[in-house]
């Protein structure tokens, strides 16, 4: 074989084979980085389409309505409770639709539980009050919360664990700020941002984590979104920055140069400047053990590591947990403060009826005892289905599914969230 040219730009394309004789087709040669610049920007406009045609006029996601029942059940109260506020003009009045079925808006939800709260405030009753409106009270001591979901390995549902408890929290009547710490972004697309074309420069948390003079407020990057009760700090290919740039501040500072946070007080040092304006704040590390990951469960109150019940997937987590306790001792002795509320493995994609799923997942229990979430998080078609545009199951109404299909995979989410949610409350001290 003839060796090739030096210099010759490396191919993408390779010649098809024919029978002997038969005239060979050959594709073009181009450049890698000029295909790949080339798929990249063609796969944009077709989700910047898809976008337009599922989310018009303005291109950008609006969240349904709620029937009375979900409200009811959102708030904790009975469906003829509703009904009585609704016919007396007590709260914020539902739309009507057909029949006269009443239907709320999240912010007609989060407008009636402050209704409730401040009725059971005037008589005195503060556990109902905060029943209704589960804001933290910093002056009885209750932190913020700062929950990183994180895993060492891709395909773990991770996003999907983190945008589900986000919601959960929000749908319950927390305020809970997202921040999408993946350069993948994922979390930001299923909150409507495509981020090659939402955002700009210095548009992500690495725009408040920066080591030089064009560091932003994480107030003026934080972003509100379709979701009442969810602001979010999106993602892009910007975060990977952070992973070149901190080695050189590293130096910097050894050298006596730099008198910044150190990188692992980053990301801990900006959140605190907006505590006042969230009870919660979800983290979506990326699936690697960086400096940007680290920052985050230096950040972080606590901890969801999610992990599929696969035997590899298993070997992985067991690869990432000694990965992270090794690096999170050095920083420790730099001087970083790790104190988590609690730790807990959360099983995804977990199907009860495949029996070494069962077995790896008692297997997981035998050894981390309660760490391990009571509530698998089940595979489901309903929430790869409402993924396909970009939806969660929050999102998308019951009758998109069968009724089966649907409420046993929002039975499933919700037990899995409202324990995590017991255990915010429990580090409050509630």
């Amino acid at each position: 074989m003839a060796d090739m040219k030096e210099n010759e730009p490396m191919a993408v394309s390779a010649e098809k084979s024919q029978a002997p004789g038969a005239e060979q087709a050959v594709e073009p040669r181009v450049l890698a980085e000029e295909a790949i610049a080339m798929d990249a920007q063609l796969l944009s406009e077709q989700l910047k389409a898809m976008r337009e045609r599922l989310f018009p006029p303005a291109s950008m996601k609006s969240l349904r309505a709620f029937s009375s029942g979900e409200a009811a059940k959102l708030i904790g109260v009975s469906d003829g409770y509703l009904r009585q506020l609704s016919l007396a003009g007590e709260g914020p009045q539902p739309a009507t639709g057909a029949g006269g079925r009443r239907y709320y808006s999240l912010r007609d939800i989060n407008a009636l539980r402050a209704y409730l709260a401040e009725q059971a405030l005037a008589k005195g009753n503060m556990a109902k009050a905060r029943s209704y409106l589960p804001h933290r009270d910093a002056a009885r001591g209750e932190h913020l919360q700062v929950i990183s979901v994180t895993n060492f390995k891709g395909g773990s549902g991770k996003t999907t664990s983190a945008v589900h408890l986000a919601q959960h929290l929000a749908l319950t009547g927390h305020r809970v700020l997202a921040v999408d710490l993946d350069p993948q972004a994922s979390l930001s697309a299923l909150f409507g941002y495509q981020p090659e074309l939402d955002l700009a420069g210095n548009d992500t948390l690495y725009g408040a984590i920066r080591y030089d003079h064009e560091q932003r407020p994480l107030s003026e990057i934080v972003r509100g979104t379709y979701f009442p009760g969810v602001d979010l700090v999106p993602g892009n290919i910007e975060l990977q920055e952070f992973e070149h740039v901190t080695p050189q501040a590293l130096a910097r500072h050894q050298n006596g140069e730099d008198a910044g946070p150190l990188f692992f007080a980053r990301i801990q040092a900006v959140l605190k400047t907006i505590e006042d304006d969230y009870d919660v704040v979800v983290v979506d590390c990326p699936p690697q053990l960086g400096y940007l990951t680290l920052s985050a469960l230096c950040a972080s109150t606590s901890v969801i590591v999610t992990v599929h019940p696969q035997m590899l997937d298993v070997a992985s987590m067991n690869q990432f947990l000694f990965m992270a306790a090794d690096l999170l001792a050095v920083v420790r002795e730099a001087g970083g403060t790790l104190n988590f509320d609690f730790l807990r493995y959360l099983v995804t994609r977990y199907e009860p009826n495949d029996g070494p799923q069962a077995q790896i997942v008692g297997f997981m229990r035998s050894l981390f005892g309660e760490r391990v979430l009571t509530a698998p998080m089940l595979k489901s078609t309903a929430v790869s289905d409402a993924g396909l545009t970009k939806q969660t199951l929050y999102e998308v109404g019951r009758e998109n599914f069968t009724r089966s299909t649907y409420d046993r995979a929002a039975e499933a989410m919700n037990a899995v969230n409202g324990e995590i949610e017991a255990l915010i409350h429990a580090a409050w001290g509630r």
